[in-house]
């Protein structure tokens, strides 16, 4: 198992979101430090991007902000090998396709490996279409975070058998976003992948308040968190490290909650 499996060695993770650069790429450094001392075993890292089609208003307005602070892939690079010289906490980048193909496939996956990433995640990308990158991620040790979604039905299987780190199951349909209810039957969709994998298998989209994570704790591996922490550091700025602790620090104790 690669090193994100360690993010799930308590029995549950919680997975914390944020985009770096937003509002400065400094300020991105200290949230996941802030992020990792709350309690976090696992951080996902959304490089900034024009067009993120699977994001809401949340996450496109964070993107923005930090390209227009002129975040770019190289920046991003270096702020993993700032936060690689503190902690070695799992990270995973999110991003999509373009900026990968423009980078260059082979080019960005030897990058991730010199800094110190582990994984990432393409929301864009198909199952069927992940064949360049897969063998690009592949030659240089990152697991490509496969999404499964309640639309892939009878995909699930084939998607889950190729599973790298851990899988991504999106709990609603549409775009990211706090949601004050999860109607998906995750459970079932949980179900079917377990009986094809041991890959942990966490929870995504949508998913804000303990209560919630409580719930998806009980069910999966862990419990994903974005658009919640992105809301925080659009609120409070320069000052959001202690609302950010003490949200992701009570998402945690509500994921371990969850252990049955």
């Amino acid at each position: 198992m690669s090193k994100i499996g360690n993010a799930f060695k308590d029995g549950k993770a919680f997975i914390g979101f944020l985009t770096a650069g937003d509002p400065l790429l400094d300020k991105t450094y200290e949230y996941i430090m802030t992020m990792e001392k709350a309690g976090a075993d696992l951080i996902e890292i959304g490089i900034p991007f024009s067009d993120p089609i699977a994001e809401g208003v949340v996450i496109q307005e964070a993107d923005l902000r930090a390209l227009e602070a002129g975040t770019r892939i190289d920046d991003v690079f270096e702020l993993v090998k700032k936060v690689r010289k503190e902690t070695q906490i799992p990270l995973v980048f999110l991003t999509y396709l373009n900026p990968v193909f423009h980078y260059g496939p082979d080019r960005f996956f030897a990058r991730c490996e010199e800094t110190g990433m582990d994984g990432i995640i393409i929301p864009d990308m198909p199952y069927e279409e992940r064949g360049e990158c897969a063998a690009a991620a592949k030659a240089h040790g990152i697991d490509i975070i496969s999404m499964i979604a309640p639309t892939s039905k009878d995909r699930i299987e084939k998607i889950a058998k190729v599973g790298e780190g851990f899988l991504y199951i999106v709990s609603s349909l549409g775009v990211t976003g706090t949601r004050t209810e999860i109607k998906t039957d995750l459970k079932e969709i949980i179900d079917v992948v377990k009986h094809v994998t041991n890959v942990p298998a966490a929870v995504g989209f949508g998913i804000n308040t303990t209560e919630q994570a409580e719930k998806i704790g009980g069910i999966a591996d862990g419990v994903i968190v974005g658009s919640a922490i992105v809301k925080i550091i659009a609120k409070y700025g320069d000052d959001a490290a202690p609302h950010i602790y003490d949200y992701v620090k009570a998402m945690k104790e509500a994921t371990m909650r969850g252990i049955q």
